[in-house]
């Protein structure tokens, strides 16, 4: 039997978008791990982009976050047609506006602070319900953060305090569920990364190569290690952990006055 004890167990991944994602990386060390993958996409032309790509007979169905009956449409689907024992739930959808550009915090529109909140935070904790009756009694449910919820990431814009009220509502889920189950929720709280999503952030790239130079490796995060975390939360190994915002960066968020930075900053020259 492998460590992680996967086999013959259940998960659904949500927020495929291409084989650079998260949820996809997560998805074939389930499956490398002997696990059934459902996965839950956007729309009929993801689904069809994700399907050209496996090569078994996984089960793909679609759900837009950002409608409640979609997601109310997901659960009876999952419990009642596809009659399945889910053991966890992949978490990995974020969504923010920035058709407009980056502009100054308090400029953000209310239409999109709220649009971002319900598909990026508020969508974990319908899903959480939707499918609560599928869920084993001691299934794990991931999601994906940011590890820079304490600081005011400019360039994220109003999408740092969005993941903020994801990462507290991984608190309440836990508790909320704690009353009749062992059901555990966590966050995997990334440093940048480089995927597709984080592309169409403005001003993502210069900050992506700022964030390399602060990791003690001098090397970026890679998405596969950001996976790995996400499946070990995921399997029972980490029964343990509950509640928990886990910060995966490299140690790029203690590494503040690392020498090169310091003295790039002050122009500072032998």
């Amino acid at each position: 039997m492998s460590f992680l004890d996967l086999s013959g167990k259940t998960f659904l991944v949500v927020g495929f978008a291409n084989k650079k994602s998260i949820a996809w990386s997560v998805a074939r060390l389930l499956v490398d791990e002997g696990a059934r993958v459902i996965y839950s996409v956007r729309n009929d032309k993801r689904k069809e982009e994700l399907e050209s790509l496996l090569d078994d007979e996984s089960t793909v169905l679609t759900c837009d976050f950002e409608q409640q009956e979609e997601i109310e449409r997901l659960g009876a689907t999952l419990s009642l047609e596809q009659n399945v024992k889910l053991h966890g739930i992949l978490h990995s959808i974020a969504f923010a506006n920035y058709s407009d550009g980056l502009k100054p915090f308090h400029e953000t529109k209310r239409e999109d602070y709220l649009q971002a909140t319900q598909i990026s935070s508020f969508s974990l904790i319908e899903l959480a319900r939707a499918c609560k009756p599928s869920l084993a009694k001691d299934a794990s449910v991931v999601t994906i953060g940011i590890s820079s919820t304490e600081v005011t990431a400019e360039n994220y814009g109003y999408m740092a305090p969005i993941k903020a009220a994801l990462e507290a509502s991984v608190r309440y889920l836990a508790k909320s569920f704690s009353s009749d189950s062992k059901i555990r929720f966590n966050s995997v709280n990334a440093g940048p990364l480089k995927t597709s999503a984080s592309a169409g952030i403005p001003g993502y790239l210069v900050n992506y190569l700022f964030a390399e130079k602060l990791t003690y490796r001098k090397q970026a995060l890679r998405t596969e290690e950001v996976a790995n975390l996400a499946t070990f939360l995921l399997s029972p190994r980490s029964s343990g952990i509950n509640g928990q915002g886990i910060v995966i960066d490299a140690g790029m968020g203690l590494n503040y006055f690392d020498r090169e930075i310091v003295e790039s900053a002050m122009e500072i020259r032998k």
